[in-house]
């Protein structure tokens, strides 16, 4: 679970958030939740390895406003070791009230190209097999 309170710049002129900010939001959650699983963004990075975005999908369901905390869980939804799913439900923290429904597709890259991590880092592919696993 990762808590993130809506910021003033990032509402329009409507005093809603932007749009825009819920995407941001999922990566600063990934980049946490990754971390909680032993996995930081630094370590992958130090070995060379990247892992772009490919699709990303949200559905919005209800506004935040400045101020609000928004609570984001993230999930695993599909892992083979070449491509990851990870899902997101944001929910406003005071409310309970559930403000957007989220995914992301990622592939993995080594020096710029589509690699295995089963096949090139198979430390790092059991770690997220298991945490597939255990959801």
């Amino acid at each position: 679970m990762y808590l993130r309170k809506v910021q003033y710049h990032e509402t329009d002129k409507m005093g809603i958030t932007h749009h825009s900010n819920y995407v941001k939001w999922m990566e600063e959650a990934r980049v946490d939740y990754l971390d909680n699983i032993g996995l930081p963004y630094s370590t992958m990075e130090s070995l060379g390895i990247a892992s772009p975005l490919t699709e990303i999908a949200v559905k919005y369901k209800s506004p935040t406003t400045f101020g609000d905390s928004v609570q984001i869980d993230v999930s695993m939804r599909e892992y083979d070791g070449v491509k990851l799913t990870v899902n997101y439900v944001m929910t406003n923290a005071q409310s309970g009230v559930t403000v957007a429904e989220a995914a992301s597709k990622h592939c993995f890259l080594h020096n710029g190209r589509v690699i295995s991590l089963k096949r090139s880092f198979p430390d790092i592919h059991e770690r997220l097999n298991r945490q597939l696993a255990n959801k």
